[in-house]
């Protein structure tokens, strides 16, 4: 598969009725969406693999699925600014602004200028993008390639602004902890101490099963396990 058309006939044969009534659930757009599931489009992306500018293109088209195919197969380290923040303002459900964007800005140079600029913006989406997207920097980056300082003040941040966020931004503020106390040993104590201050954080999940992370347990799990401070090569699926 070479083209845009190629990969949206692939989508389309693999497409699902039930599986898009799912993700409606999770905020996909019913009518902008196959209702592809991830390992099927993990056939197609080994089959345009490399090919970032056919990824480029998949994003524009709209359609939820071939966003989220665009999100595996794009490298991040060749998107301009100017186009990642694009993409995080085309975003149009939560998979798309949780996890494509979040994976192409831990890619980039300027993933993290972006996600600071992301975190202050109106739209529930996009500040979700920010989050996430610091969330997979520390993922990856050394402990002495990050500013801890800002680290530690968004920390704060998270404790004084959870309650009164928007619903996925909440989600997301709560990913961030987890993050940093699984994956910044300088500062896990930080994160565990306010961890257990936000006990459970109240996220309205759709109607879904989905359920909530609770940072205490998710962090205990890590370090039961011996990953903790343990970086990741990348936070793609």
């Amino acid at each position: 598969m070479k083209t845009v058309s190629q990969v949206m006939t692939a989508l389309k044969k693999k497409g699902s009725p039930s599986r898009i009534q799912l993700l409606a659930k999770h905020g996909a757009p019913a009518d902008k969406i196959f209702g592809v599931s991830v390992a099927d489009m993990k056939v197609i992306a080994k089959q345009i693999k490399g090919n970032h500018e056919l990824a480029c293109e998949l994003y524009e088209t709209d359609n939820g699925d071939a966003m989220y195919l665009a999100g595996m197969v794009a490298d991040g380290s060749q998107m301009s600014k100017r186009l990642l923040d694009q993409w995080a303002k085309k975003s149009n459900w939560q998979m798309i602004s949780e996890y494509t964007i979040p994976w192409m800005a831990s890619e980039s140079k300027h993933g993290r200028a972006l996600a600071l600029a992301w975190m202050d913006a109106k739209k529930e989406s996009v500040a979700s993008s920010g989050w996430n997207s610091y969330s997979g920097i520390v993922t990856v980056t050394p402990d002495e390639e990050l500013d801890l300082k800002e680290i530690k003040a968004l920390l704060k941040r998270v404790e004084k602004e959870i309650d009164g966020a928007k619903n996925r931004v909440k989600y997301t503020m709560n990913g961030f902890v987890i993050a940093v106390g699984c994956y910044v040993a300088p500062l896990a104590k930080e994160a565990r101490a306010l961890a257990k201050k936000l006990g459970k954080v109240e996220v309205e999940m759709g109607g879904t099963a989905c359920k909530v992370p609770l940072a205490t347990e998710t962090i205990a799990k890590v370090e039961k396990a011996g990953r903790a401070g343990k970086k990741r090569k990348t936070i793609k699926c």
